[in-house]
């Protein structure tokens, strides 16, 4: 019994560490197809603009396995690398961090109010509500 419940444990693990993260922007918004650099810089501080206008990022929280899915797809760091380069550039006041969201469900209700806003969520939880400007697989 115990053996099953570690096999179902591991077997969940394993499918989170390879779901799909979308980066999600407005469906007004005129950003589609971004590239994973492209993505990296808004969230990483190197740039805020989106195609046709300032960007908006929300994150999600830390410890979130789409959050670590996200920053090592798309910016090639880990969490605490990550941390580590926000609390640099929050220290020297060249750039803030991205707005953190409670839950996925925060963040695309986030993102599809907001014109300018970008954010990431697995991708099974797209919907109308929002556009697609990139997969990370």
């Amino acid at each position: 019994m115990v053996r099953v419940g570690l096999a179902l444990g591991l077997g969940l693990a394993a499918g989170l560490s390879h779901a799909q993260v979308a980066v999600i922007v407005n469906p007004k918004s005129s950003a589609s197809g971004l590239s994973a650099e492209q993505v990296a810089s808004m969230f990483m501080g190197k740039t805020n603009s989106l195609p046709g206008g300032v960007a908006q990022a929300v994150d999600l929280p830390e410890g979130n396995p789409a959050r670590e899915q996200f920053y090592t797809k798309a910016a090639g760091k880990t969490g605490s690398q990550v941390k580590a380069t926000w609390a640099r550039l929050a220290f020297s006041g060249k750039a803030t961090p991205p707005k953190e969201m409670a839950t996925a469900a925060d963040v695309k209700k986030f993102v599809a109010a907001n014109p300018d806003a970008i954010g990431y969520i697995d991708k099974g939880s797209v919907d109308g509500s929002v556009k697609v400007a990139l997969t990370l697989d």
